[in-house]
């Protein structure tokens, strides 16, 4: 995985958890989901690039 897609990745992810636990303290519901839904978009991409990158290690960089 490359360093700027980790970055964009914990970035996204940190976003997320602001706005979710933003929500949850002013009881914005809306506000709560969407953060969920970032962190979870976010946790999606990053196992995805974990797994380019096992396939990587598997069968070399080519």
């Amino acid at each position: 995985m490359g360093l700027d897609d980790k970055i964009k990745n914990a970035t996204e992810e940190a976003t997320g958890k602001i706005k979710e636990k933003t929500g949850e303290a002013t009881g914005d519901r809306d506000l709560q989901a969407e953060g969920a839904g970032e962190q979870a978009a976010a946790n999606v991409k990053q196992a995805g690039e974990k797994v380019k990158d096992a396939a990587k290690d598997a069968f070399g960089d080519k």
